[in-house]
């Protein structure tokens, strides 16, 4: 490779048309959807809150129910880090797709201030309770605690906010399909 290679490229382009957060609790299939979503673009990236909870490599709180302020700050700072990822792709022409956990609306405002000025579509995942407990069951990622009770609490905080979808008995191609036929400007 020359090395000149780079001189003169151009990584920013034409913003990308779009950037979607999904959110929803454990176990509702986020990461999944936010894939298969990402994919159906010519370019598309997926920003899984997860794995930026992973980055930290040393001192890690993750979430739990009881209170933990290090946890709840962590959890800002990936949602933080997953808005400037977003911001990123989005300069660069790639549809970004963050999935996170997000039930509380401060939390969802948080994600919002961090994204303000970008074409957020916002997409809230609410499979049945039963659903999702079978969904865990099934997988191979074992969560330490029963998370279902923030089913109630996203229900509460959430209503009106975004595109629900209650993907219960939808697969995962026909979720993403319902979420990009809900945003008729999709291209």
């Amino acid at each position: 490779m020359p090395d000149t290679s780079f001189q003169g490229q151009i990584v920013d382009t034409e913003p990308a048309p779009h950037v979607f957060l999904v959110v929803g609790i454990p176990g509702s299939g986020k990461s999944s959807v936010s894939d298969a979503l990402a994919r159906r673009f010519p370019l598309g990236a997926h920003i899984e809150g997860d794995h930026l909870q992973d980055l930290i490599v040393s001192g890690s709180h993750l979430p739990q129910p009881g209170e933990d302020l290090e946890a709840d700050r962590q959890l800002l700072l990936r949602a933080r880090n997953a808005a400037v990822l977003a911001r990123s792709f989005h300069a660069a022409g790639v549809v970004p797709v963050i999935d996170d956990v997000v039930v509380r609306r401060a939390h969802l405002e948080f994600y919002r201030e961090h994204l303000k000025d970008l074409p957020l579509r916002l997409v809230v995942l609410a499979p049945t309770v039963d659903v999702v407990s079978r969904r865990l069951t099934a997988r191979d990622k074992v969560l330490a605690d029963d998370w279902s009770f923030l089913d109630e609490a996203m229900r509460a905080e959430l209503r009106g906010e975004g595109e629900w979808f209650d993907s219960s008995a939808l697969t995962l191609d026909e979720t993403a399909d319902a979420i990009l036929g809900t945003f008729p400007d999709l291209t």
